[in-house]
């Protein structure tokens, strides 16, 4: 049966029966991609197929409640990170990374599979990306772009795109994938490039920028 301990990136006073189903559904989904069953998705949660219909009226509708809640999970950590004075947040979501395994895996799982609601999930996360960008720069942690939403939408893709890859290779090279294990190596090798990266940047002067945005 499923185990509110599997996913703690949950709330325990969101487990309610819905809840419950869809935290089930996001580990399964992720484990075994969207061909699993609503019998199974339901023997997982603890309760009857009758019950994942009744609350989500089919199999797409349980994965658009998937998706809503792996979006609020990331924009939640994200707007944490960058509202947040000091370094503190983002070193402890990074500290304790492994916690948002389910979460990777239900990511790649969904732009494995494409189609719209793989291209809805990505909208999403770049409307959201705008939002918390925006935190960041009225809480003096990010810079102001000269286009937020173009930065926005490159920022999602490089990541979804880099994450998506790293885990496609490390599971040809080992099978079955425990997605705590990748992410934890995954995040200690890309850790400081990245932090390096954003924080001194990588041109040594502006006449690219500048060349590109003369009017």
């Amino acid at each position: 049966m499923y185990s509110p301990s599997q996913t703690p990136a949950t709330p325990t006073a969101d487990l309610t029966t819905a809840a419950r189903i869809r935290e089930a559904a996001i580990d399964l989904f992720g484990e075994q991609g969207f061909g699993v069953g609503v019998r199974a998705i339901a023997t997982a949660a603890g309760v009857s197929p009758g019950l994942v219909n009744h609350h989500f009226g089919s199999k797409d509708g349980l994965r658009a409640a998937c998706d809503a809640r792996v979006l609020e999970i990331i924009r939640d950590e994200k707007l944490r990170a960058v509202s947040t004075p000091g370094p503190g947040a983002m070193l402890a979501s990074v500290a304790d990374i492994e916690r948002y395994a389910p979460v990777a895996a239900y990511l790649m799982r969904s732009f494995q599979a494409g189609g719209a609601l793989a291209e809805a999930l990505v909208e999403h996360m770049v409307a959201d990306a705008i939002e918390y960008q925006q935190v960041g720069v009225e809480s003096g942690h990010l810079r102001p772009s000269r286009d937020p939403a173009a930065r926005a939408r490159y920022l999602v893709l490089c990541h979804i795109g880099a994450m998506n890859l790293a885990l496609q290779l490390r599971r040809q090279r080992e099978g079955e994938l425990d997605y705590r294990a990748a992410m934890r190596d995954f995040a200690d090798e890309m850790l400081m490039p990245a932090f390096e990266l954003y924080t001194y940047g990588l041109l040594t002067d502006s006449t690219l920028y500048d060349t590109l945005t003369e009017e």
